[in-house]
């Protein structure tokens, strides 16, 4: 399999601005970085000068350094300029987790699409079947050994940490519709599968593309499937998200949410489809005469040592994979006495041997 060589070009620099600064990447757009105490260390968020206020593009985890980063732009960064309204581009707790905050403290509205938002709210408040106890159920089915099951739940419910109020309410966002912000109209564009329905923003005018977590210039999205959709086809939505942004001229600016501001975006998406057809390939090369279960799948997709943090993440996702290939009819999915789901490659007795390449390929949309 060939692979598109990419190489992103950093049109902001490679220095990121520090917690609490703001650097213009674009006249009125600024890139505003916070932190994270995680293995991914930071997001990226967004300010867009709105008139005689602001609009904020995400918002950053609940921690006490990204409050005081805030609280420092709040009184030398801002101009004086209130926060009018803040978008969500999805309910992940590094984009959402001081919404509510944000919102009360500026009395601003929060816009998001419908899906995103409801899931916030579940997830927020620990209901089933988005709780500890039903994503571990979920992992077992998909053959998380006991091991990995408690490290699992060791983390309880790191939402509800990270995200401890969502608003009561919110502005629904749809794909299509136009915002008006700072004398340039923004258009959200939908895109599904590592969240439920993800909210880019598009400026014709300016060719920039808020791109939120679905396409950044170096790390591979993750796109998982979990227990309140446990047969969903996530990797497909995403692979169709691509295709939207293909769309656009290949020129456009691109601001993502972790890495680096970039160009080059249609040489980034065919590199991200063709990322997913080597790995859909390992899966069917994998699943040739024996039944496997995600979690036996896991090691296959990912060579490195995985904490509790990642591990769910590496689950879902190689749910995800097998998913797409049992949507596609490559693999067939089967169900045990004890509930456990196993995946095996779709061959008919007597039948040539399926070109695997091919049917990863397709898989992936290329």
């Amino acid at each position: 399999m060939s692979f598109c060589a990419f190489e992103p070009a950093y049109f902001a620099g490679t220095a990121p601005p520090d917690p609490g600064q703001l650097h213009e990447v674009a006249p009125g757009v600024y890139w505003l970085r916070m932190p994270m105490p995680l293995a991914l260390d930071h997001i990226n968020l967004w300010l867009l000068e709105d008139g005689t206020g602001w609009t904020v593009v995400d918002c950053g985890l609940t921690t006490d350094a990204t409050r005081q980063a805030w609280e420092y732009l709040f009184t030398s960064g801002m101009k004086g300029r209130p926060i009018r309204r803040v978008i969500c581009t999805h309910m992940h707790p590094d984009h959402v987790g001081l919404a509510d905050w944000l919102c009360a403290r500026w009395e601003a509205p929060l816009l998001m699409t419908q899906g995103e938002y409801l899931s916030a709210r579940l997830l927020s408040a620990g209901l089933p079947p988005t709780d500890t106890a039903s994503m571990l159920a979920h992992f077992r089915a998909h053959g998380a050994d006991g091991i990995h099951l408690q490290e699992l739940a060791g983390r309880g419910n790191f939402y509800a940490r990270m995200v401890p109020s969502v608003p009561l309410h919110f502005q629904r966002l749809m794909h299509g519709q136009m915002l008006r912000i700072g004398g340039c109209e923004w258009q959200v564009i939908e895109g599904g599968g590592h969240s439920p329905e993800h909210a880019s923003l598009w400026c014709e005018a300016r060719e920039i593309l808020i791109s939120g977590d679905l396409l950044l210039p170096r790390i591979s999205t993750n796109v998982s499937v979990f227990p309140i959709e446990p047969e969903a086809d996530a990797l497909g939505r995403y692979l169709r998200a691509l295709a939207r942004f293909a769309q656009l001229p290949a020129a456009m600016r691109v601001l993502p949410s972790h890495g680096l501001p970039f160009t080059g975006a249609h040489a980034r998406i065919r590199q991200l489809r063709q990322h997913h057809a080597e790995r859909l390939a390992r899966v069917l090369q994998v699943c040739e005469g024996q039944a496997l279960t995600a979690a036996d799948l896991v090691p296959v997709l990912f060579k490195r040592q995985l904490d509790a943090h990642q591990l769910g993440f590496a689950l879902g996702e190689a749910i995800a994979h097998a998913h797409r290939l049992w949507a596609d009819g490559a693999l067939l999915r089967s169900v045990d006495a004890q509930g456990v789901i196993r995946f095996c490659l779709a061959q008919r007795t007597g039948e040539p041997k399926p070109d695997l390449e091919s049917l990863a390929r397709t898989a992936a949309g290329l």
